[in-house]
């Protein structure tokens, strides 16, 4: 199993904006989810233009998003594959700015996708066998500062019942934070 690298803050405004295009989000959800393909494959099973396929992909591999799978490769047949990373959007980019609207973008994405995937999984949980009754759904909420909200973040799951506190013992400016969190199969 290879583990994501340390997180990679994405502050580049061009790889921000190269990521918030949706075709070559739907390109690399599908390399992440379902493995390496050639950009003929990918421009068949989305409907695309091959060369466009193949210059979006281009793209995300300029910005280290995917990969030549060279193993896989032969003469012009190349292969694509995601590149194992914890991709994270800036925190305090400026909304209006472009790196703002790039990952504005990204971030709709991302949560349309979920909320997409979430709604396929829910609509249908008993097709999923045993990862449908393994598959967990929790929701609770506390009150935190903001660089407690941070560290929160990374440390969700495991600590979600260590960090909850009623409202009347949140340290100054403190605030209710409400903590939404899935794990279930993806669709």
């Amino acid at each position: 199993m290879t583990e994501p690298s340390t997180p990679r803050v994405l502050t580049d405004v061009e790889a921000l904006k190269a990521l918030a295009h949706p075709l070559r989000q739907r390109l690399l959800t599908r390399l992440q989810r379902q493995g390496a393909a050639t950009s003929a494959e990918l421009a068949v099973e989305f409907g695309e233009d091959r060369g466009g396929t193949s210059y979006h992909l281009r793209q995300l591999a300029r910005f280290g998003f995917i990969e030549e799978d060279t193993e896989r490769s032969a003469g012009r047949r190349k292969y694509w594959r995601a590149v194992p990373q914890d991709v994270r959007l800036p925190r305090r980019a400026p909304a209006g700015s472009e790196a703002g609207v790039a990952a504005a973008e990204i971030g709709r994405q991302w949560q349309q996708r979920a909320e997409a995937d979430l709604a396929e999984f829910a609509g249908d949980r008993e097709a999923y066998g045993a990862f449908g009754e393994a598959a967990l759904h929790s929701y609770g909420g506390t009150h935190l500062t903001a660089e407690e909200l941070s560290r929160f973040g990374e440390e969700y799951v495991a600590l979600l019942s260590k960090w909850h506190r009623r409202a009347d013992d949140a340290p100054p400016g403190a605030r209710h934070v409400s903590v939404v969190f899935h794990a279930f199969p993806t669709p």
